[in-house]
């Protein structure tokens, strides 16, 4: 392979960034200083390029050290991982969350999506960029959901620097202290992907920002110097004020509420998947095990992987994350390989606008994912284990890597899993911010250090994924569902629910309802009954069912039931289970138009129909933002058009649903009549 580097170097920061993850060069070939050694023969080669899977962490590194990814550490990292430059960079621009321009260390992410634009995230945006004016050294964002709805509106401060000493042995700390992960950057005034139009002009700037950047200490201009810490702070619900607070001094702002804050129904003893957050330390291995932690891992070993496979396929357990297919087959599929090695990746990168709950169970139980990431890849075959877990989600992974690290000092990962020889291990790879990245085949692209764009089927995951080996990926909700699978026992879960869609499921509850949050209710409830529970509003005007992706039911139509058959044959969709209510008060036609922003922007581009169906979606709902009747009914005819072909001919999930919630608003709410 010829690979042509360019002439940036980069600086002594990036460097030790990236060392810090790959360890020190070997050679030259690596960006080692030159020796007679290195005159004589190339080392790397095929072994450096087996690492290709470390580009997205070394990408993490820099930006988490810098603030964004000059020329010269992007051509450092192809070096030390013989990746070619024009393919690493196709990566770096391709999530949302880096920037490959100079950009203050400090960026303010301000969630512009469904439920916080309802709850005044515009006016909260413009009045933080006005109180913080243009030399505060702060980067003022507009982002996409940042999975915090029932607090709405949401902020999260990120700061570039050191990474910080890790969290103390059984504490909880409200921001984690290792690999804070910064929010994706939005569509804004800087593009969330962009490119070098003027190579000479962007290598002037890194020139200027790399004289300007003092050795120590800020220079006035938002860039750290050496002795300053990586911070993040989540704000929600954020004021001026308290945004203000968080974008100056991120690691003095106040800490997170409890993850129990989320759930209104915490400590009712009808919860099931619930039941431990609230009434559980998440970071307390000992606790977890005292309210019946791995009981079901210690019953999987009973069983058998076979058995283990019997019985999520006999509880009828379907998958949680929209597209509802049965894990058990999927299971089987995968197990009955004969190529090895299988792989289980769990799908924790929840960005469809409206979902938290997978974060309220990492953050409230995290030792459950750990165990039941071990129960699935028993079953499976599998002995490594990757979380991709969303980048917008800093407790999370501080939470998560704790119950990493203690499961496996205490013999419950490694080489022998609680003393019965199956060795299993779990990595955390942090997603980047790419909504498109929720599709398992990009998702295993990105974790490869690819771009994250969807693969064509067949083959499917459980042939070839993963590294070209079988899969099964599954989101943390289908996963968690798997415990009380085996301490019930199939017949007993199965009796839970209705007998198409078995078990409790998890709703995010968000907008105009007095008690927003994660509820579980058992299949076949009503959608009525639930937003009794939250304390619907007066003047409901609508409730978005799935998300972004989902579709609008009327208020006449509150006795649908939350089932995956009972909104399939209503012509909606339960999705992952995002339900957010709006009253009359929030304005439909820009609803619309943010969706169509939302699709736009995720566009990963690969395929015409979604990357062009996208902008014209966006185009159209904007011409008639203000319109109605005759006047938008060309438009209207337009849309129609442009969504039929993103459905019917896009390469995934994302083209084909991106019409589905206009279409509802137009069909069943009368919009634009």
């Amino acid at each position: 392979m010829d690979l042509r580097f360019g002439d940036s170097k980069p600086t002594d920061e990036e460097r030790e960034a990236v060392d810090a993850l790959l360890g020190p060069p070997e050679s030259s070939w690596e960006g080692a200083d030159r020796t007679d050694t290195d005159l004589r023969w190339a080392r790397g080669g095929r072994e450096a390029r087996d690492r290709r899977d470390l580009l997205l962490p070394a990408l993490h590194a820099v930006n988490d050290r810098v603030g964004w990814i000059s020329e010269g550490a992007l051509d450092y990292v192809c070096r030390r991982l013989t990746v070619p430059p024009a393919e690493a960079y196709g990566v770096a621009t391709f999530y949302a969350m880096f920037s490959v321009r100079p950009r203050p260390a400090t960026v303010l992410h301000v969630c512009t999506d469904l439920a916080c634009t309802a709850a005044g995230a515009a006016e909260l945006c413009a009045d933080v960029e006005r109180r913080l004016g243009p030399e505060s050294g702060v980067r003022v964002e507009r982002s996409p959901c940042l999975g915090l709805c029932e607090r709405a509106p949401a902020t999260l401060a990120v700061r570039a620097g050191r990474p910080s000493a890790r969290p103390a042995e059984g504490d909880t700390p409200a921001r984690p202290a290792e690999g804070d992960t910064p929010a994706r950057p939005a569509h804004g005034d800087i593009p969330a992907r962009p490119a070098f139009e003027d190579a000479e002009a962007v290598r002037a700037e890194e020139a200027r920002v790399v004289r300007e950047r003092g050795p120590r200490g800020r220079n006035g201009k938002g860039r750290q110097g050496r002795d300053t810490l990586h911070a993040t702070a989540v704000c929600a619900p954020a004021t001026p004020a308290t945004a203000l607070q968080a974008a100056t001094a991120p690691e003095s702002a106040p800490a997170e509420p409890d993850p129990a804050l989320a759930v209104p129904q915490a400590g009712a003893p009808s919860l099931t998947l619930l039941t431990r957050v609230g009434t559980t330390d998440p970071a307390s291995l000992d606790d977890y095990r005292a309210h019946g932690g791995y009981t079901a891992l210690r019953r999987a070993f009973a069983l058998g992987p076979a058995g283990v496979i019997r019985e999520v396929t006999d509880a009828g357990l379907l998958g949680r994350g929209g597209a509802a297919f049965p894990t058990g087959r999927k299971w089987q599929a995968t197990a009955a390989q004969p190529d090895h090695p299988h792989y289980l990746v769990c799908n924790a990168d929840e960005s469809e606008p409206g979902t938290f709950k997978d974060r309220v169970l990492m953050e409230g139980d995290p030792y459950a994912l750990v165990e039941a990431m071990t129960v699935a890849a028993y079953a499976t075959g599998a002995h490594r284990g990757y979380l991709y877990l969303r980048g917008e989600y800093p407790r999370a992974l501080a939470r998560l890597t704790h119950a990493i690290e203690r499961a496996r000092a205490r013999g419950l990962l490694g080489d022998d899993v609680m003393g019965r020889g199956y060795a299993f291990d779990i990595e955390i790879r942090r997603g980047a911010g790419a909504y498109v990245c929720g599709e398992e085949t990009a998702l295993f692209n990105s974790i490869e250090g690819h771009r994250g764009e969807p693969r064509s089927k067949p083959p499917f995951p459980v042939e070839k994924g993963l590294f070209g080996k079988p899969t099964v990926a599954n989101n943390v909700e289908t996963l968690v569902n798997v415990l009380p699978i085996l301490t019930l026992g199939a017949r007993a879960y199965a009796a839970i629910g209705t007998p198409a869609s078995t078990g409790p499921k998890l709703f995010c509850v968000s907008g105009s309802v007095a008690r927003p949050g994660v509820y579980e209710l058992p299949f076949g409830a009503t959608l009525g009954e639930l937003l009794t529970l939250a304390g619907v509003r007066d003047r409901l005007r609508a409730v978005l069912l799935g998300g972004a992706a989902g579709g609008f039911v009327r208020p006449d139509e509150l006795d649908l039931p939350l089932t995956f058959e009972g909104t399939r044959e209503a012509g909606t969709t339960l999705g992952s289970g995002v339900v957010m209510a709006f009253d009359d008060t929030v304005p439909l036609p820009r609803l619309l138009l943010r969706i169509a922003e939302f699709f736009r922007d995720e566009s990963c581009g690969q395929c015409v129909p979604c990357r062009v169906g996208t902008v014209r979606q966006e185009e159209a709902l904007r011409r008639i933002a203000e319109r109605t009747g005759d006047a938008a009914a060309g438009d209207v005819a337009l849309l129609r058009e442009v969504g039929r072909a993103m459905r019917d001919a896009s390469i995934c999930g994302l083209g084909q649903t991106a019409w589905n919630a206009v279409e509802s608003a137009i069909d069943r709410l009368g919009a634009y009549e």
